[in-house]
């Protein structure tokens, strides 16, 4: 991997993390994801008119994957509902990284190198150590997160064959994000209408913000995708933990426990591996 496109992953991970910051602070876990992917998706409408279209091979696959990612938002507030956000997002965010490299290597062709495979098994070992600290958790939440993983391998593999088809990374990711946030805001405004543009009036400077950097972040990774492997990639997107570990400690003033900085220090070492690979 060259340089310029590991320092582009490590900054779509620190973007990665502002946004998610922003969810957390919300008061509804689910509006804010709504008012945040419904912000891209107005950003993504603006910017549409200026960008070359994708190629008609790509679009089942944006139309594919806007499904999985609806169900994923949803079904992520309701993990976050029943079960502890410390466990389940660790078990979402640690298992999909490995699920997309055998995928990847076995189905779609990606060679990865005994580097590279170290350095995305020290990434998920380390976000996985995070969900099993001795405390017990709820079952549900544990099997809902596991779902949840392999609707992230899906929705990555799906986006990093498309965005390879499509012939522009950039039109790409505006269809993408207009197509996903568009259809979240529909729901919404059918299931919950009163409570969803409450919230959305009341907290709009945080979504447009939080649509931004999920633009940027999940942007930079599809064009990621088109310059190295999926599964590198993928593992990279997660260094966003170390990222927020940080965020959380020197803006949110959050108290960081040792495991959390023992896992940050893991990521870091894989994403060091993935960067001589």
């Amino acid at each position: 991997m060259t340089l310029s496109v590991f320092c582009i992953l490590l900054f779509a991970a620190l973007l990665h993390a502002s946004w998610n910051a922003i969810v957390k602070a919300g008061n509804d876990k689910l509006y804010s994801a709504i008012g945040v992917t419904g912000s891209a998706a107005l950003i993504a409408l603006l910017l549409l008119p200026f960008a070359p279209a994708p190629s008609a091979a790509s679009v089942p696959f944006m139309v594919v994957s806007t499904v999985l990612q609806v169900i994923y938002t949803v079904l992520v507030a309701k993990t976050y509902q029943i079960s502890d956000m410390s466990q389940t997002y660790p078990l979402m965010r640690g298992t999909a990284p490995l699920l997309v490299a055998i995928i990847s290597v076995l189905f779609l062709g990606d060679h990865l190198s005994t580097l590279a495979w170290c350095g995305i098994a020290v990434i998920c070992t380390a976000i996985l150590g995070m969900a099993f600290n001795g405390r017990g958790g709820s079952q549900r939440g544990v099997m809902l997160a596991l779902l949840n993983a392999w609707i992230i391998a899906g929705y990555t593999l799906i986006d990093g064959t498309g965005v390879r088809l499509s012939g522009t990374a950039l039109g790409y990711t505006l269809w993408s994000f207009f197509l996903n946030g568009s259809s979240l805001l529909c729901w919404a405004m059918i299931a919950r209408r009163r409570e969803a543009s409450r919230y959305l009036v009341q907290h709009w400077k945080k979504g447009v913000l939080g649509g931004m950097g999920t633009m940027g972040s999940y942007g930079l990774a599809l064009w990621a995708m088109t310059q190295a492997p999926l599964a590198v990639v993928a593992a990279l997107r997660e260094s966003s933990i170390l990222f927020g570990a940080l965020i959380a400690w020197l803006l949110l003033k959050e108290r960081v426990a040792g495991l959390r900085l023992l896992a940050a220090g893991g990521i870091a070492a894989g994403a060091i591996l993935l960067r001589l690979s």
